[in-house]
């Protein structure tokens, strides 16, 4: 678990949305910003950041997730008519044990085109070996404990 930043102590991404670290904004709203990831997987690949330094989505009010993914919705807007796509990998990694390495929600917006050499769900869980065919029997359970586990 990563250690708990003071209430002064700001993330890099309010740095940059404040713009006290420079960032290539492809878009902005009252409450995010969408800016040109420094590492990206592929070209175009933006992170749409919440106003809120809140570290996982559980933690934003319900306003605060429409204006979150309003502005998703608007990034891959301008993205589109960039790349002359529609198709997008749209990723989160909601908190550390999830991958997440900043303590800051974000979006992944990252446009995908035909043979860019991206790569679906099952890649990020290679040593992953689900069940063809599916165990409907054990999901079955599992919903049920899970279920029973919020009551």
């Amino acid at each position: 678990m990563l250690p708990a930043r003071s209430m002064a102590e700001s993330t890099l991404f309010q740095k940059i949305l404040s713009g006290d670290i420079p960032g290539n904004f492809v878009g902005r709203g009252e409450n995010w910003g969408a800016f040109l990831d420094v590492f990206p997987r592929l070209e175009g690949h933006t992170l749409v950041v919440p106003k809120n330094p809140a570290q996982r989505l559980s933690d934003l009010s319900k306003s605060e997730l429409t204006d979150l993914f309003d502005g998703v919705k608007q990034t891959q807007t301008v993205l589109s008519r960039y790349f002359r796509t529609n198709d997008f990998t749209v990723v989160i990694h909601d908190g550390p044990l999830a991958g997440q390495e900043i303590p800051h929600l974000h979006v992944h917006v990252i446009p995908r085109m035909e043979g860019d050499g991206g790569a679906a769900l099952p890649a990020m869980f290679p040593q992953a070996n689900p069940p063809n065919p599916p165990d409907f029997e054990s999901l079955s359970e599992l919903c049920q404990k899970i279920k029973e586990a919020s009551l």
